[in-house]
């Protein structure tokens, strides 16, 4: 996959590093000499440039990569650059860095994002997570979708404790996409048994029902049909 990052900054250094990592094509694209902290991430491609600039994406062709990040430290700027990649160059997926949350309504599809992160949230929802073992809690969604991905840890007294996956008839639109078990990533098949103290990821559509799955989390899976 090739992956353009617009922003050299610690951000789109950490993503570049781990995106590399993964065997992925990388460029970064920032304006601040400043910033062209080369040999922090070596085996990128860099380029000292203002990605808001039509010139700027041609040359780092824009219309050849996967994915655009738009990583700066100035909403503006990842707005504009998001709209330019997928306006102007099709590119097919771009993610947005969002640094102030009260701009966070405009990172949609309207100004070209398909995925917008907004790191206040994420820590947020982090915290949350953190303090309140048993609740649900949205990590984000995707704005062009309109999935997102939710998070529990169940409870050493959950009713899903010691049930199979299988058993569990989740909500219409909601997958259960990961088990994390001694910080451990597990993908859940139908034999693997829930415990408490399960970390559990869904991913959910934009239509399904959030409080379908908080009743099945809090419920446990319904009893067999006696009939």
């Amino acid at each position: 996959m090739r992956v353009v990052i617009a922003g050299a900054g610690s951000v789109g250094r950490s993503i570049a590093r781990e995106l590399l990592a993964h065997d992925h094509e990388v460029t970064l694209v920032d304006r601040s000499p400043t910033a062209m902290r080369i040999a922090q991430v070596a085996e990128a491609d860099w380029l000292l440039a203002d990605a808001c600039e039509l010139p700027t994406l041609r040359e780092v062709r824009a219309d050849e990569c996967d994915v655009m990040v738009a990583a700066t430290g100035d909403d503006k700027a990842n707005l504009v650059i998001s709209l330019l990649a997928k306006t102007e160059f099709g590119v097919p997926r771009t993610v947005a860095r969002v640094n102030n949350p009260k701009n966070e309504w405009m990172f949609d599809e309207a100004w070209g994002v398909d995925v917008a992160v907004s790191t206040p949230r994420i820590m947020t929802a982090m915290v949350e997570e953190a303090v309140s073992v048993g609740d649900l809690v949205r990590i984000f969604t995707f704005h062009q979708s309109g999935a997102g991905i939710l998070e529990i840890t169940l409870p050493d007294t959950s009713p899903l404790a010691g049930v199979r996956v299988g058993q569990v008839e989740w909500p219409q639109d909601t997958v259960l996409a990961c088990i994390i078990r001694d910080a451990r990533p597990m993908a859940p098949s139908v034999d693997d048994t829930l415990e408490g103290r399960d970390e559990l990821l869904f991913v959910t559509s934009r239509d399904s029902d959030e409080a379908a799955l908080a009743a099945v989390l809090r419920d446990g899976p319904a009893a067999p049909d006696a009939s």
